[in-house]
């Protein structure tokens, strides 16, 4: 039996066999690492993960979809919770391996799930994830372009995103007005990159520029510069967010921790 279940979270459901199977194969996940769906939904996906993947994980909010899953599936590992209210760190240690992730991202919750992943980079390997296609050209913009901003600074500073392809909306029920795409999204082996930097205060300084985009960094970021009286290094106070690259901001953020 089919269902179509409610689109609480302005999600739509993947109905065509090809694309599935496409996404699924893109899913890079070794035997000893453990998959985690989000959002399955009617499992147009988890048929074929539990083909590859025997043990994985699928966390589905909407009731009707968990008792369909189940029905279909009696050996899934189906639970019936928010996808924001899941503790990474936990269900690593629950399966004793990294996790790599793979789902259709709710278009109104996609750069909250994307945040909770990142934050949870030293468990979760990887994620193959769909999203809108303007949300995903914003994960891969590069600095002086218009789709360059906050989501494209935080997701590169602390991981590497790759477009894979554009997903048609006709692939999808309800059909969708924009076209999706899918984003692989690769946590780095470690951190050393950003060695002598607080994470939250360099998120607080990328948001704090990007606010004022069109301000010079000295003006956007008059909480530290003016109130505080730091002078920014070399040509910085007259450059604007949007010309930094990710590694500059985190050497900027490291500058300004270290005088506060």
């Amino acid at each position: 039996m089919s269902i179509r279940p409610r689109q609480s979270l302005g999600q739509n459901f993947l109905h065509d066999p090809n694309m599935a199977r496409k996404i699924v194969g893109a899913v890079r996940a070794p035997r000893d690492a453990h998959v985690v769906e989000i959002g399955p939904g009617e499992g147009a996906l988890t048929g074929l993960l539990l083909e590859r993947y025997p043990t994985f994980t699928a966390f589905e909010i909407d009731d009707r979809a968990v008792e369909h899953l189940r029905r279909e599936h009696p050996a899934l590992d189906v639970r019936n919770q928010d996808i924001l209210q899941v503790d990474w760190t936990s269900v690593a240690e629950e399966k004793n391996a990294p996790l790599y992730v793979v789902g259709n991202l709710p278009y109104n919750i996609t750069s909250q799930i994307l945040f909770d992943l990142l934050d949870a980079r030293q468990v979760v390997r990887e994620a193959i994830v769909m999203m809108q296609l303007e949300v995903a050209e914003r994960l891969v913009a590069v600095p002086r372009t218009k789709a360059y901003g906050i989501l494209s600074v935080q997701v590169q500073t602390f991981a590497e995103p790759e477009l894979l392809f554009k997903v048609s909306r006709n692939v999808f029920f309800p059909r969708p007005d924009v076209t999706s795409a899918l984003v692989r999204v690769t946590m780095p082996a470690d951190d050393g990159h950003l060695e002598a930097v607080d994470p939250v205060f360099l998120r607080s300084v990328i948001r704090t520029a990007f606010n004022q985009r069109r301000k010079t960094l000295r003006n956007s970021l008059g909480r530290w510069t003016r109130a505080m009286n730091i002078e920014l290094e070399g040509d910085l106070e007259n450059r604007r967010a949007e010309e930094l690259t990710p590694a500059e901001f985190v050497g900027l953020a490291r500058y300004l921790e270290a005088r506060l």
